[in-house]
């Protein structure tokens, strides 16, 4: 089974992470990894912490020369603010007066501050915010890097775009997956649609002016899936329930579309249905993809096509009202360093959390010994689907 645990507070020494089940023999390619890093902390409308990280990746285990051993991978991503809280976050000893000054005491109306401090009971709420922060999401995007360079031996590619910021949408095809993905390299929203971004742009700014924040949509898009990966036989099995969890799990994202989505209750059953056809050349196949290559909680093979939509971020510049949990007075909620909107930063997460999710379902599928074993179980399966169905 192919899981991770990752660890580590918004302002502490660093985030990490342990990965079991990669197979042995996967060349990983570190690069690829910190370029996933970067353009996470990229996009226009962030704030000033992006300015100050500079996430590299660091091995600690699981890999020889670069290859995978097949035992557990350490991962670690140091925090370079760490210097500026280290009296306030050190994990032993504390300098309680400034950790005084550093206190949360008036809950951010949309986070995690309130409702984590009543189940914890923790009297500054510093120590919630520190581990509910999107800063852990750092991680999560380095694992989902090491996911896709798995996927990629299959011919298998994980992209995420945006789609949307705030009520500015683009219109163009989202279930069309034709696209090059330098244009989003070169896109500052990683946006396709280069008429409607300056639209987007300007809406972060009214909303910066006014020191506020603004969400957004975006889509992941998978290719070069083979159809059978995941199960209709049990819920927790449902490929298309583990990925909405996957993206539910991404902090602010509060919605998940499969296809067409919500856009399913507007249509007559032969409107969104995917007609099935046949040809030697092709073998089975659809000419639409309104289920977003998902059926029954099983891939297609049709692209995965996924959207999801992420609310504003709850750190205001002008913040919202709040009461101070220990004097009880009404004031305004705590204000911590904040970006405009994250959005297409969310999208690299959103392509991350999905690529872990399909490998799990691949691992699952085809082996996780050694890549060389899942290479040929794979090929083996191939061939078996090529000539469905079969007579013995």
């Amino acid at each position: 089974m192919f899981r991770y645990l990752s660890a580590g507070e918004s302002h502490g020494k660093g985030l990490l992470a342990i990965i079991e089940g990669l197979p042995a023999g996967l060349k990983i390619d570190v690069s690829a990894i910190n370029k996933d890093l970067a353009s996470r902390q990229g996009g226009f409308g962030r704030g000033g912490r992006m300015k100050i990280e500079k996430d590299r990746v660091e091995f600690l285990s699981g890999l020889r020369d670069g290859v995978t051993l097949g035992s557990p991978i350490g991962l670690w991503i140091p925090n370079k603010d760490w210097q500026n809280w280290q009296e306030v976050m050190d994990p032993l000893s504390c300098d309680l007066q400034k950790c005084a000054q550093r206190e949360v005491l008036c809950p951010r109306p949309g986070h995690a501050d309130l409702s984590g401090g009543l189940k914890y009971d923790h009297q500054d709420l510093r120590n919630v915010l520190e581990r509910s922060s999107a800063r852990e999401t750092a991680i999560k995007v380095a694992i989902g890097a090491i996911a896709k360079i798995l996927l990629a031996e299959f011919g298998v590619k994980v992209v995420a775009f945006v789609t949307q910021i705030g009520k500015v949408r683009s219109e163009k095809d989202c279930l069309a997956s034709n696209f090059q993905e330098e244009v989003l390299e070169n896109s500052c929203l990683r946006c396709l649609d280069k008429e409607i971004e300056p639209k987007m742009i300007e809406e972060i700014k009214k909303a910066k002016e006014k020191g506020d924040t603004i969400g957004g949509t975006f889509v992941t898009v998978a290719t070069g899936l083979p159809p059978g990966l995941g199960s209709y036989c049990q819920a927790d099995r449902r490929l298309d329930g583990r990925l909405a969890q996957a993206l539910m799990s991404i902090p602010a994202i509060k919605g998940v579309e499969v296809g067409i989505g919500f856009g399913v209750a507007e249509e007559l059953g032969s409107q969104v249905h995917d007609q099935i056809y046949y040809s030697k050349e092709s073998g089975f196949y659809r000419k639409t993809n309104n289920a977003g290559g998902l059926e029954g909680g099983v891939t297609n093979g049709m692209p995965l096509v996924i959207r999801a939509a992420m609310k504003p971020i709850p750190t205001l510049k002008k913040p919202l009202s709040s009461v101070n949990i220990k004097t009880k007075e009404a004031t305004l909620a705590s204000f911590e360093r904040s970006d405009t909107c994250a959005v297409p930063a969310a999208s690299v997460v959103g392509q991350a959390v999905v690529a872990i999710e399909l490998v799990r379902a691949f691992l699952e599928k085809f082996g996780q010994d050694s890549l060389r074993e899942m290479k040929r179980n794979f090929k083996g399966y191939c061939e078996q689907i090529a000539t469905y169905p079969s007579v013995d």
